[in-house]
């Protein structure tokens, strides 16, 4: 008892709550307390079978400062890092086209738009709201080539008090990108790099839960050799994070051979675009060699399990890359995926792995059809939107531990819009997982929480 000193921390909370310290382990804590330091973090758990438990329930269950969730659960809040912020308009169209066709009549003319500060700030409030109350709390966004809507979509994460994590968008070949949308000049797609960078690390100066400028080439084909180096290079001045595609589809991945004679992770790590704070979307193509070059840099991969049935060619291999020592977190890829919820993703994860696993093609004998050892769990897949996050961040982030930062989003498993009933007379703990992995829609989300601060409040208490 002597350890906790109400004065030092800024609230305590009391709540059931489930979390994933290792791929595929779920630990769930039933009734815990929590104490939680006025700058958000963690300071220590109690749990039930503690012995000075109840005598530590007694002492504070009456100050102003104790929030008890009764009989509500508590998830990590989710982290989603791979979201093309000015694509949400344009979210469920044109999937059913290839990609050539959706980039340059759709995408493309539609992020041209955001020279317009007016439209960006009302597309972006949008989407970050809708994004916090489908659990999200903390996002790595692509902007646009813009600047100011750039900027912009930090300050809305700011405010709205989600963390956030944007990159301006560098995209300066002049034969791989529209005369109507793309950067100038190399030059001035550097420069305007550099100076996002410094604005964005000069408006995180006063945000609690941070935002964060992100060095972002679209993709290797996108970008010069020398927007490529020069990436690279302010990646080592400001030591910041890294966002990009690698070997996303078959097109990306056999044109940056064709064009390099290397393999997208390569030419990544060639340009010092690999490091311990890259987070590479989809990697469906990457092999054993790309793994050692990601895990010998500490670099992380983003799977976006709905993008990549539409766009990518190919499923990813989780559990291979898992067992290589590859750390893997979850994308939802707005809006080549269309949908904005990580549940969404973590569902989708689980059942493009049986497909991997179990083979589509029916002509094949069933031994042959599929890649064994294939299939991911649900409680796999929400390793990936949580402690996966957290580690391709390198924040303490997606557990509830001493020392990590409180995000959480409270889920009422008796909404009466959408019941998550127990009907079962054996039913475990993490059944109760399961069903609200399965079956949780935006409804179930009651609050959502963001370095120890209420963020988001619906509905009945």
């Amino acid at each position: 008892l002597g350890e906790i000193n109400i004065m030092n921390n800024k609230k305590i909370i009391k709540a059931s709550l489930f979390h994933s310290p290792k791929y595929g382990e779920i630990e769930f804590l039933k009734q815990a307390i929590i104490f939680i330091t006025d700058n958000g973090i963690i300071s220590k758990i109690v749990k039930q079978e503690d012995e000075n438990y109840q005598q530590i329930l007694n002492q504070y269950s009456h100050e102003s400062n104790f929030f008890d969730f009764k009989d509500k659960v508590l998830l990590p809040g989710f982290i989603d890092l791979h979201i093309h912020a000015p694509q949400w308009p344009q979210a469920g169209l044109a999937l059913d086209d290839e990609l050539s066709y959706w980039l340059h009549n759709f995408t493309f003319p539609l992020e041209s738009k955001y020279k317009d500060i007016n439209y960006a700030r009302e597309v972006y409030t949008d989407l970050v709201k809708t994004l916090l109350a489908n659990g999200t709390t903390s996002a790595m966004y692509f902007g646009t080539i813009h600047n100011e809507a750039t900027l912009e979509l930090a300050k809305i994460c700011a405010n709205l008090g989600q963390r956030g994590f944007v990159g301006k968008v560098v995209m300066d070949d002049k034969n791989m990108n529209p005369d109507f949308y793309r950067d100038n000049s190399t030059k001035e797609a550097i420069e305007n790099t550099e100076k996002i960078i410094n604005d964005v690390y000069n408006l995180s100066k006063d945000v609690p839960q941070g935002v964060y400028p992100v060095i972002t080439p679209r993709f290797v084909p996108s970008c010069t050799d020398d927007a490529l180096l020069e990436l690279g290079k302010l990646a080592k001045k400001y030591d910041c994070y890294i966002q990009s595609h690698c070997s996303e589809s078959d097109w990306e991945h056999n044109f940056v051979f064709e064009r390099f004679g290397k393999r997208d992770t390569e030419v990544l790590d060639h340009f010092g675009l690999l490091t311990d704070k890259s987070i590479m979307a989809h990697g469906n193509f990457v092999n054993s060699d790309d793994v050692k070059i990601f895990n010998h840099r500490k670099s992380s991969v983003c799977h976006c399990p709905i993008s990549n049935s539409y766009f990518a060619n190919a499923v990813l291999p989780v559990n291979k890359l898992k067992k290589e020592g590859l750390n893997i977190c979850l994308g939802t890829d707005i809006s080549g995926g269309f949908s904005p919820s990580l549940y969404d993703n973590i569902k989708h994860t689980v059942m493009v792995s049986r497909m991997l696993n179990d083979g589509v093609d029916n002509k094949l004998d069933a031994n042959n059809r599929g890649t064994h050892d294939s299939k991911v769990s649900v409680f796999e897949a929400f390793y990936l939107a949580t402690t996966g996050g957290g580690e391709a961040l390198k924040l303490p982030l997606g557990l509830f531990k001493e020392g990590y930062i409180c995000d959480f989003q409270v889920i009422d498993i008796n909404t009466p819009n959408n019941k998550l009933p127990n009907y079962l007379d054996n039913e475990e703990d993490k059944h109760l997982l399961q069903k609200i992995l399965y079956l949780s829609t935006s409804e179930n989300i009651r609050e959502v929480w963001v370095q120890g601060k209420q963020i988001l409040k619906i509905g009945r208490a």
